[in-house]
């Protein structure tokens, strides 16, 4: 039996509190991040706090649906759709796991489980890496004119409101990248642990993450530059500011004694 398991992001975050007290389903499992339900016979769907919603034998129109109904949940939606789907095939004469394939050899909800969450973290590993992507590049252009320019093309206010949208993006992407380590399932069985590691290792996860990581490393040190510079460039109008008090000081006391 061929299915298909499907994941998109819809939602920077969805609140699981809320999600779990409205959404009608048969709810399977949960924690403060993650919500696993049945939705009908054989049909499940995977909710994730990072915005990212996985479902398994559920046509692409009652999904679309479930997703407005979930969206009511979400916070800051995204606009641009960033999906994964995977096939699955029940009943092989062993796990496996490859490119746009994963072959159960029996029916379990666990590993389904382990499926559809593999697929969800590469969702927000795409969406987490376009955002990196994206800043990094904005990045290069300000410290490709502070090369050719010896200054910064953005300054005060703007250059401040700049720093705190990139650390506000940096800590959103770093609160959710837990989420790479193994689930509890896998800690007591040999075969769910060997199934997800191979998903790993086939969606390439940790490699995708580390490249992420060094991405907001790069633009953490770019950042402690840019405030540097700053500082720097502030310090100096203070310090003008003394000299040109002190200057008028003399000048007065000078004055002062001609008099």
């Amino acid at each position: 039996m061929k299915t298909e398991a499907y994941a998109i992001q819809i939602a920077d975050v969805i609140s699981i509190k809320n999600c779990r007290k409205n959404f009608e389903a048969e709810l399977l499992f949960f924690d403060t991040d993650e919500l696993f339900y049945e939705y009908d016979q054989g049909q499940y769907i995977y909710i994730f706090k990072y915005g990212v919603i996985c479902f398994y034998n559920i046509s692409k129109d009652n999904a679309e649906e479930i997703c407005n109904e979930i969206l009511m949940y979400g916070k800051s939606f995204i606009k641009e759709e960033v999906s994964e789907n995977i096939d699955i095939i029940i009943g092989g004469t062993s796990n496996t796991v490859s490119f746009g394939t994963v072959t159960l050899k029996h029916f379990n909800v666990e590993s389904l489980r382990l499926v559809m969450l593999n697929v969800s973290q590469s969702v927000a590993l795409d969406s987490y890496s376009n955002i990196s992507e994206q800043i990094l590049e904005d990045t290069k252009v300000h410290t490709t004119y502070l090369e050719e320019k010896g200054k910064l093309d953005i300054s005060g206010k703007n250059l401040k409101k700049y720093i705190g949208r990139v650390l506000n993006i940096k800590n959103k992407i770093s609160e959710n990248l837990y989420i790479f380590d193994s689930h509890d399932v896998t800690w007591d069985d040999e075969t769910l642990n060997k199934l997800d590691q191979d998903l790993k290792r086939v969606f390439d996860l940790k490699d995708r993450y580390r490249s992420i990581h060094d991405q907001i490393e790069i633009i953490k040190e770019n950042l402690e530059l840019f405030k540097d510079i700053m500082f720097h460039k502030e310090s100096s109008k203070l310090e003008w500011i003394i000299i040109i008090l002190i200057l008028f000081e003399v000048i007065d006391m000078f004055v002062i004694k001609l008099m």
